[in-house]
């Protein structure tokens, strides 16, 4: 399991990060055995990559925070490589084993059959006996990433579409992907008894807004009607006169 050092203010580099507690409360011996990433609602965001860049370059806004992840060994991520959280999914259980660093290197390919092959590598198991998805914690819910081989015949098409760094995933750095072995494990769903009760929080919160505005539009209407507003006096009614024509 990862561990974060939240900071609250940036620093100009690593170096004088790393002096700030708790981190420096840890003998951290140097900055490639350290991430730091940004902290957006209350989880980490975007990986800073560059050690000797300065913060400031980053253009992270005056009230940004970051939040440090130290290593058991030094990383150095290339330009092109992201780094994706992957968890096994424990057969016969909704739950996942705890997470595994994995470098995808997207300059050998950024297609689903790339990162279907370096999962399988990374776990050892065969490409076809693998099932992978991508978590988005915000919905509670999991997109499998399937082959697009198969399924795109126009070329043109498949050429925009078969990129995961695109639309419908936009995998990135920190991204967690949920890996199912089809060997011992065949049942479709992905998801967890958490990810139940955070889609059902998100029901009551939407009912609750909901309720709360349908209340203010019924409140303001009650307003309206006690306010004694006189009604619009109607004009005077003209009279009608209808002529009927020969048409012999």
């Amino acid at each position: 399991m990862a561990e974060f050092w939240p900071l609250n203010m940036l620093q100009p580099n690593y170096n004088q990060a790393r002096a700030l507690p708790p981190a420096s409360e840890l003998a951290v011996p140097g900055p490639a055995l350290l991430r730091a990433w940004t902290l957006e609602n209350k989880r980490p965001g975007r990986l800073l990559r560059a050690n000797r860049q300065q913060l400031k370059e980053y253009k992270l806004g005056r009230r940004a925070a970051i939040c440090l992840e130290p290593l058991q060994k030094e990383e150095h991520l290339g330009p092109q490589e992201v780094l994706l959280r992957t968890q096994m999914r424990i057969p016969g259980q909704r739950l996942y084993a705890p997470a595994v660093d994995l470098v995808w290197d997207t300059a050998r390919g950024s297609t689903a059959g790339a990162l279907r092959q370096r999962v399988a590598d990374c776990y050892a198991l065969p490409v076809e006996k693998i099932e992978i998805a991508k978590y988005f914690p915000e919905k509670f819910e999991w997109l499998p990433i399937s082959s697009w081989n198969q399924q795109v015949t126009r070329k043109k098409k498949k050429k925009k579409q078969d990129n995961l760094q695109g639309a419908p995933y936009y995998l990135k750095d920190g991204d967690t992907i949920g890996i199912k072995n089809l060997l011992v494990d065949d049942n479709e769903d992905f998801s967890t008894i958490r990810d139940d009760i955070g889609k059902e929080n998100l029901k009551q919160q939407a009912l609750g807004k909901r309720l709360s505005r349908e209340a203010l539009r019924a409140q303001s209407g009650d307003m309206l009607s006690s306010s004694g507003t006189p009604a619009r006096p109607r004009g005077p009614e003209a009279a009608l006169s209808i002529h009927v024509g020969s048409f012999r």
